[in-house]
C-alpha cells in the first residue's frame, strides 16, 4: 500500500486528440522516466473507463493519478474519484498531462500544454484545493448527477457540444471546427424560455440563448465564459447569454477569449452555491464537454473538494497550506 501510494497510475486516452493520447505517450512516458517519476501507464478502452480505473486504482492503494487525455477524461477521473468510498476524493492527488483538443481545464491553473513543461510541473509537486461542483440533471426519464471540474453550458453551447461530438464520431480533426459549430448552428438554434434561480432567488425569468455555471474560466478551446470565475471560492460563477443578433456578436467576438464578455450588454453575470434552471421546452446540458440530459437542472458546490497539481507560478497559491 506505501509503495503504491508514491507511485503515479497514469490514465492514458489513447484516441483524445484525435490519437494524440496514443501517437504521443511514448514522447510523454520518455519524458516521465527522465524526470525520475515513477508511473503505471494503462490506457482506457471504451467511454467511462477512466471512471472504472479511477476507483480501481485507487481501491489498490494509489494516491496519485495522471491523467493523459483532454477535458472528457479528467472529467471522468474526477467522477471516479467521487464513486470510489475507500478514502476522501482530496487524499488523491490528480494531475494533467493534456493531449486533448480543448484543454481548457489546465488554462486556468496555468499549465502548460507542452509536454516536458506539464511534467515538470508534476515533478514541482505544487498542488491546489479545488472546488467541485455537483450538478442533478433529467435522463431518459430519471433524476441523475455528474460531478464537474470545470464548466457546464446550457441550450446553446450545449447543442454545439453534440454536433461537435458528431463531427468527431466522422473523423473532423480541424482545431477550428468548435467555432464553426458555434457560427454554423447559430443561425439555427432557437432561444428558449428559460427561469434561472440563484440560492433561492429568482434571478432571470425569460428568453435565453445559453447558460454557463462553472468552477473555472475556459471552454470551448480557449474561450472564457467565466472570467472572474475563482476555482477555490466556494461558489458557482453564472453566464446568462440572451438572445443576440450575429451582427452585434461579431464585431464583439474577442471578449469571448480576453476575459471582456460582460462587456457585451446581452451577456448577465450572476454567482452563487446553489443553482436551479427550469425551461419550457427542455434544453440540454453539457458538462466539461460530455453532453448529458437536460432541464430541470440543479447545481451545488463542494468547497476545495479535489487536490490538483497546478503550475509553481499559478496566482492561486496563496500560502503554503496549499501546497503539497
Amino acid at each position: 500500500m506505501s509503495a503504491l501510494s508514491e507511485k503515479w497510475f497514469v490514465i492514458v486516452n489513447p484516441v483524445a486528440g484525435g490519437g494524440r493520447g496514443l501517437d504521443h505517450f511514448p514522447q510523454i512516458s520518455r519524458l516521465l522516466r527522465e524526470a525520475h517519476i515513477v508511473c503505471e501507464p494503462v490506457f482506457t478502452e471504451h467511454k467511462f473507463h477512466a471512471t472504472e480505473l479511477t476507483v480501481t486504482a485507487v481501491r489498490e492503494g494509489y494516491r496519485r493519478i495522471i491523467v493523459v487525455g483532454g477535458d472528457g477524461t479528467l472529467h471522468e477521473v474526477v467522477n471516479g474519484l467521487f464513486i470510489q468510498q475507500t478514502v476522501r476524493p482530496d487524499e488523491v492527488l490528480l494531475a494533467v498531462v493534456a493531449v486533448g483538443t480543448g484543454n481548457d481545464w489546465v488554462r486556468t491553473f496555468g499549465i502548460s500544454s507542452r509536454y516536458q513543461d506539464a511534467v515538470k510541473a508534476i515533478a514541482a509537486g505544487c498542488s491546489f484545493l479545488q472546488d467541485v461542483g455537483v450538478v442533478s440533471y433529467e435522463e431518459s426519464h430519471y433524476r441523475q448527477s455528474r460531478y464537474m471540474a470545470n464548466v457546464a453550458g446550457v441550450g446553446f453551447d450545449a447543442h454545439v457540444v453534440r454536433k461537435l461530438s458528431h463531427l468527431k464520431k466522422k473523423g473532423h480533426k480541424s482545431r477550428w471546427r468548435y467555432t464553426w459549430c458555434v457560427v454554423k448552428n447559430f443561425f439555427r438554434y432557437k432561444s428558449t424560455g428559460i427561469k434561472v434561480w440563484v440560492d433561492g432567488r429568482l434571478v432571470y425569468n425569460n428568453l435565453l440563448l445559453s447558460v454557463a455555471v462553472g468552477i473555472c474560466k475556459f471552454n470551448g478551446g480557449g474561450m472564457q465564459p467565466l472570467p472572474a470565475a475563482i476555482a477555490d471560492d466556494g461558489i458557482l460563477d453564472l453566464s446568462l447569454i440572451r438572445p443576440v443578433h450575429f451582427w452585434h456578436l461579431l464585431f464583439r467576438f474577442h471578449y469571448l477569449f480576453n476575459g471582456g464578455i460582460y462587456r457585451i450588454r446581452h451577456i448577465l453575470q450572476e454567482r452563487g452555491s446553489r443553482i436551479r434552471i427550469e425551461s419550457s421546452p427542455e434544453v440540454s446540458l453539457e458538462v466539461d464537454g460530455e453532453s448529458l440530459g437536460h432541464t430541470p437542472l440543479e447545481f451545488s458546490i463542494l468547497h476545495r473538494a479535489i487536490r490538483i497539481v497546478v503550475s509553481p507560478d499559478f496566482p492561486g497559491l496563496k500560502s503554503p497550506a496549499q501546497t503539497a
